[in-house]
């Protein structure tokens, strides 16, 4: 049996929603994770700080260690 391991580095937006909701579809798991980020004022808070803004196309590592704190590992 294979385990994989969550890797903090930049991801695009798709993809780190993706692994966050592997049962929606792409453009249905990018909308939900948008919505844990406008959400959680803490998050948003943090992520702004480090460059977010909305329409962001990629995580930098540091917005996705800052997403994984928040949210858990996908």
């Amino acid at each position: 049996m294979e385990t994989t391991t969550f890797r903090i580095r930049a991801y695009g937006v798709g993809e780190l929603a993706g692994l966050y909701n592997p049962h929606l579809t792409h453009r249905a798991a990018i909308m939900q994770l948008w919505r844990w980020i406008n959400y959680q004022g803490a998050l948003k808070e943090k992520l702004t700080v480090l460059g977010y803004r909305p329409g962001l196309r990629c995580f930098t590592p540091k917005m996705v260690g800052c997403i994984v704190e928040h949210l858990g590992e996908p």
